[in-house]
């Protein structure tokens, strides 16, 4: 098969590959008919996730048909589905809480060890994504094994075309869980930094769970303007000082929360993020937490921090004390995916939400390196890429 492989830092490329294999008796094999680029493979792509190998698969937002199926696998050939990213068992103590992204078993014990002395515990499995979470080949490619498939997989109507179902993957979910963890109560006000893909769906969440007004922040005028289209008020960074900004649109009390949606490559020339940058480039950093720091900073006395951008490890000069002398609520951490499904599945049936509007480009997989390369470079204009294989 065809796959989009990591050949190293900004190196993609589309190699033939071993197909996938029925391995446990839980597998299904889906044939792949969409995937897209996500923000956080960029993360791999630059290369400040560790654990990404040579010739790994990447790509962890994908839906298909099923092609094949274990003797355990609920599955029938021929149905439609989309993947969400986070590989769970649907068994363990998170799972039965369905806390997915925190599952106990999904992560191969060979693939435990660096990230238990990295994070505590082992993490979930992902798709595509890092050997850190369990090495699992991605989604970018035509065929891709999907381990307990008779929880993770949503299955989808045949009548609604692949563009209005692939981000149920990733995105869409993140988003909304992004837009929970900040409980908004009925007329917030709620800052959100970053108008990539997860920064739109925090917006359009925020105001379907009952935002008054919503402020988005980004240095990027297309990404802006489609903010601005959902309701969002659009402040770009490089024209204004945030923190007075927000401020001066508040009255002077803050955002009731702030949603983090950029992570651990925060963008800008502020002095704490050259330093970051330097840091990362040489080695001596990982996560470049800019956007997170201010967030914290900007958030009113009492207020809430959601953050789904994704850190891979540690950041210099955390302000803690602002945190806690302000009595801010943080929370985080991957999405967990199959929790919402069913609820925006049902909300797209009945044209509640139309994820699509975000689909800037579509491309053959065979493009995937133009891709991934523009999808960097342009943002202004590559704001979400969907491929087929």
């Amino acid at each position: 098969m065809r796959a989009a492989t990591f050949q190293g830092k900004g190196h993609i490329e589309v190699r033939q590959m071993p197909d996938p294999k029925i391995v446990n008796p839980r597998d299904a094999i889906v044939e792949v008919t969409s995937t897209a680029i996500c923000g956080s493979d960029l993360h791999l792509y630059d290369g400040v996730i560790p654990g990404v190998e040579k010739d790994d698969i990447l790509g962890h937002e994908f839906m298909g048909r099923v092609v094949d199926v274990g003797r355990e696998s609920t599955l029938t050939i021929g149905q439609r589905v989309v993947v969400p990213f986070t590989i769970f068992c649907g068994q363990c103590f998170q799972c039965a809480d369905q806390r997915y992204s925190a599952c106990d078993n999904s992560c191969p014990v060979e693939n435990q060890q660096v990230a238990e002395k990295a994070f505590g515990y082992p993490l979930a499995g992902m798709f595509g994504y890092s050997h850190l979470t369990g090495g699992y080949a991605g989604g970018q490619a035509e065929l891709v094994r999907v381990p307990y498939s008779d929880v993770i997989p949503q299955i989808v109507p045949d009548d609604i075309p692949d563009d209005r179902l692939l981000f149920l993957s990733d995105i869409l979910p993140t988003g909304w869980m992004a837009a929970l963890n900040a409980e908004i109560e009925p007329g917030d006000t709620i800052a959100v930094w970053g108008c990539g893909p997860v920064g739109l769906f925090s917006i359009l969440s925020a105001f379907h769970q009952g935002a008054g007004r919503v402020i988005a922040i980004d240095g990027v005028p297309g990404r802006l303007a489609m903010a601005e289209g959902l309701g969002a008020e659009p402040v770009n960074f490089h024209e204004t000082d945030i923190l007075d900004g927000l401020m001066q649109m508040t009255g002077g009390v803050g955002p009731d929360a702030v949603i983090d949606a950029i992570g651990m490559e925060s963008h800008g020339f502020s002095i704490d993020n050259i330093a970051d940058r330097i840091k990362q480039t040489v080695g001596m950093g990982q996560d470049r937490a800019h956007v997170l720091r201010q967030a914290i900073l900007a958030c009113r006395k009492g207020g809430r921090v959601s953050v789904p951008g994704v850190y891979g490890g540690k950041a210099d000069l955390f302000p803690l004390g602002a945190l806690m002398q302000k009595g801010l609520q943080l929370r985080t951490g991957q999405t967990h995916v199959r929790r919402y499904t069913e609820e925006l599945l049902d909300m797209i049936e009945r044209d509640v939400i139309d994820p699509s509007f975000l689909i800037s480009h579509r491309l053959p997989l065979d493009d995937a390196a133009r891709g991934y390369r523009n999808f960097r470079d342009h943002q202004d204009d590559w704001i979400k890429v969907v491929m087929q294989p």
